[in-house]
């Protein structure tokens, strides 16, 4: 199984695109990771999560240990 990340192309409504921008915003995520985060949320409510899922980086500023490599 290989572990590049899927891209895709999404079509979305402007007035939905902008909220979704904002709220990801006010969760300090990208657009693309709150995309990612519902969908995921989503799975779970439905019990469809894959469990060879890998979880989701925290969201925010990556910690010194995650953005140069090292381990803390």
């Amino acid at each position: 199984m290989t572990s590049e990340r899927k891209k895709i192309l999404l079509r979305l409504d402007p007035a939905v695109h902008d909220a979704l921008a904002r709220w990801a915003g006010d969760e300090l995520r990208s657009t693309n990771a709150q995309i990612e985060f519902l969908l995921r949320q989503a799975l779970a409510d439905a019990g469809r999560m894959p469990g060879s899922a890998k979880r989701m980086r925290r969201p925010g500023r990556p910690s010194r240990a995650e953005g140069d490599g090292s381990e803390e």
